[in-house]
């Protein structure tokens, strides 16, 4: 199988990777210590359906029954992989026990445009996602299973047309669904909308997908890397699984370093206690600090470097520092780089990228956008910045769905952290680094 295009600088830090102990606490894909991203390299091309069994081994789902699956993935403890933290089990076990025909969906569209880790899965281990979703499907009795993707990612779809054709014996039936190219469509409650009929509308609801989602019937939507994680629980068991990770997370995690580093996109699995300055020294290329870390994604929060370089990443300590590493993503602010420019170019994004289904996403996020252009560009008083406080305050919470208030945490978080550029911007004092920081995509990672 052809390899997929693989730049000089990331096959550079791939050969460094190599000569990393098998006893560190993170692994790339095909180095010493990968669970999910254990098997062949990128330059070595997607792993096929003969290699990924002689690996692993060949998945086994009649040697128990759908209960004894469902209490395997309990013990393991495995939580969401997507930003929610949700226990997996949990689905299943309500899906299983609710009536109508239970439906699996791989939810794999990545709409936050930073992160690689899902297409990473999707391109290299095709059949790590496939088994997973064979487990999810087997454990809540399902025979139809939905992989939810952007078509504009040609190598994802690709390896997976090629990993489905080389299957004979699944017993459930796969579908490929092209997602909407829209930040907001990846949510939960937007798949089960879109797969519905009714166009990707996220929205907050009292009834768990898991009991009534598409049409009604039991839906388990899983990310792409919570889903490759079943297929390995299924084989290795739930005292494998839950021997690396943290006791409040168990497993493995799998983290896109995105911004002023090396490979931005490279992707990383943590198995262990991980510091943000051993992640970012080892494979992101920094020998200090960075201006500032934005942890979780788009709609994440903006951390000082010298703050965010000393903290593990794992549930506890970034939730006491108010952040949560959300959809996996870190991405990294240079000190030459204005915090509070960079900012205002991801709000202005995420303002466009709206379902235009309510008021505080229709009108409040672009006065927000609009306010943080003025502050950028100089002309601001400090009447805006209150003025922008108070907007926030407004639209916070009171969105059809989680959009506007992900948008206010990330405002708001760089006020804090940008204390500095904000009090120069509102004084009119020229900022260099205004043109600068990482560039703000306009389309998905293609």
């Amino acid at each position: 199988m052809t390899p997929f295009p693989i730049s000089s600088a990331e096959t550079s830090m791939l050969e460094e990777a190599e000569h990393v102990s098998p006893s560190s606490p993170f692994a790339v894909l095909g180095g010493p210590g990968a669970r999910l991203l254990a098997g062949p390299t990128r330059v070595e091309g997607a792993e096929n359906f003969a290699d990924h069994e002689r690996r692993l081994g060949p998945l086994k789902l009649d040697s128990s029954s759908q209960a004894e699956l469902r209490e395997a993935i309990a013990q393991s403890g495995l939580l969401g992989r997507g930003g929610g933290q949700f226990p997996v089990a949990r689905k299943l076990e309500l899906a299983a026990s609710s009536p109508g025909a239970p439906l699996v969906v791989v939810n794999a569209s990545e709409g936050e445009p930073a992160s690689r880790k899902d297409r990473t899965l999707l391109e290299m281990r095709p059949h790590l996602v496939l088994d997973g979703a064979m487990v999810a499907a087997r454990a809540v009795d399902a025979n139809e299973i939905v992989i939810y993707l952007h078509r504009a990612r040609p190598d994802a779809i690709t390896s997976l047309e090629r990993a489905i054709a080389e299957r004979s014996r699944d017993t459930a039936t796969v579908r490929l669904i092209d997602a909407p190219a829209r930040y907001v469509a990846g949510e939960s409650s937007a798949v089960v909308s879109y797969l519905g009929g009714t166009g990707a509308l996220p929205r907050r609801h009292s009834i768990p997908l898991a009991a009534s989602g598409v049409s009604g019937r039991p839906t388990v939507v899983n990310n792409a890397e919570t889903i490759a994680h079943l297929a390995l629980i299924a084989r290795r068991g739930p005292k494998w699984f839950a021997e690396v990770g943290a006791a409040s997370s168990p497993g493995s995690t799998l983290v896109t370093l995105a911004g002023e580093v090396t490979v931005p996109g490279v992707v990383a699995e943590m198995v262990g206690p991980v510091k943000i300055r051993q992640l970012l020294s080892t494979i992101g290329g920094l020998d200090q600090a960075p201006r500032a870390v934005l942890i979780g994604g788009y709609e994440g929060v903006w951390l000082d470097g010298s703050t965010a370089w000393g903290i593990t990443l794992d549930r506890g300590p970034l939730q006491r520092c108010g952040a949560s590493l959300g959809c996996g993503v870190l991405a990294i602010l240079g000190e030459t780089s204005c915090g509070l420019a960079t900012t205002t170019r991801l709000v202005r994004w995420l303002a466009g990228e709206s379902a235009g289904q309510c008021g505080p996403c229709v009108f409040g996020l672009p006065a927000i956008a609009d306010l943080l252009d003025a502050l950028t560009d100089g002309v601001a008083v400090r009447r805006d910045l209150s003025r922008l406080h108070r907007l926030c305050a407004a639209v916070d919470g009171r969105g059809a769905c989680g959009h506007p208030s992900g948008v206010v945490g990330l405002v708001e978080s760089a006020l804090e952290t940008f204390e500095p550029e904000v009090r120069d911007h509102l004084h009119g004092r020229s900022c260099p680094a205004a043109e600068h920081g990482f560039p703000i995509p306009h389309q998905r990672n293609t």
